[in-house]
């Protein structure tokens, strides 16, 4: 298992939280029939995606890349001391995981530049900050934290119906902190990394594409994928998509876009090795090891 790229002048780090069985798969995808299940079952469990009782296997990571005069962390995940109680194994986390994952890349809060969200969903952001003396503070401090303008805006119109947790204790610290930059889909940081709108799991999910002078080296695609299943079927989405068949159609677009090319493509959720180059495969795709 790979938890270190270089590709061309970029060094990239994957830093896990936690990886394991996550969710039945009928019960997350939600077109997902017995019967494709069934076709798909054994090159699924020999992946490591499906255990032996049909549960999608997920990883929750970020990476961290360096370019030539930047460190960017791409997602923040789950976090800590956060009330989480629809999720047992992220309610009230107290483990040093990730702490320990930062470390090994031989890497600390300090040497984070950008942190850059794909979206603001809760196992994305979690991160941003942590509690110091009964306050979220952000946990990277010298950071600047980019969101884009209209995932921010979605949430923020959601928040003030009701309070969502992830966006008052992991972003809106952040934004008081004065370490927040809400930002156009036109955004850049140097010549190295570019956003890709990438909408249908979120209004305004992005991707984060990396490469010199524009060229696409390697992508961050964030939850366009959740499990290899999508690759071979792209029109099958999770429940949790806000718009399904737009994130279908985004999906698909994706995929042709990279398919047969160079570019690194980096997941999100996809497990380990959770990233590769994108390949044909039958009527769909596969995203194959490098």
């Amino acid at each position: 298992m790979s938890l270190k790229y270089t590709v061309g002048d970029l060094t990239i780090h994957r830093i896990i939280e936690q990886e394991a069985p996550f969710f039945p798969a009928l019960e997350f995808i939600s077109g997902l029939t017995p019967e494709v299940l069934a076709e798909n079952r054994a090159w699924m469990r020999e992946a490591k995606a499906l255990d032996d009782q049909d549960t999608l296997i997920l990883c929750f990571q970020s990476y961290v890349i360096k370019t030539p005069h930047h460190t960017i962390l791409v997602d923040s995940c789950i976090g800590n001391d956060k009330p989480r109680p629809q999720r047992p194994a992220w309610n009230m986390k107290t483990d040093d995981n990730y702490q320990r994952g930062l470390a090994a890349a031989g890497l600390s809060v300090d040497d984070i530049d950008v942190v850059m969200c794909t979206h603001l969903h809760v196992d994305h952001v979690g991160w941003n900050t942590r509690l110091e003396n009964g306050r979220w503070v952000p946990t990277f401090p010298k950071a600047r934290y980019v969101f884009g303008k209209t995932e921010y805006d979605y949430w923020a119109g959601e928040n003030a119906k009701a309070e969502v947790p992830p966006f008052t204790d992991s972003v809106l610290p952040v934004v008081e902190a004065k370490r927040a930059e809400v930002v156009k889909d036109d955004f850049s940081i140097g010549d190295h990394a570019r956003i890709l709108p990438t909408p249908g799991h979120t209004p305004g999910h992005v991707a984060f594409t990396f490469g010199r002078g524009g060229k696409e080296d390697v992508v961050f695609a964030g939850d366009l994928m959740h499990t290899p299943l999508q690759l071979r079927h792209p029109e099958l989405s999770p429940r949790f998509d806000v718009d399904p068949k737009l994130a279908a159609a985004t999906r698909k677009s994706f995929l042709e876009r990279y398919c047969d090319t160079d570019t690194l493509c980096c997941t999100a959720h996809v497990p380990s090795p959770s990233s590769g180059k994108i390949k044909r495969k039958g009527n769909g795709f596969s995203c194959e090891m490098i």
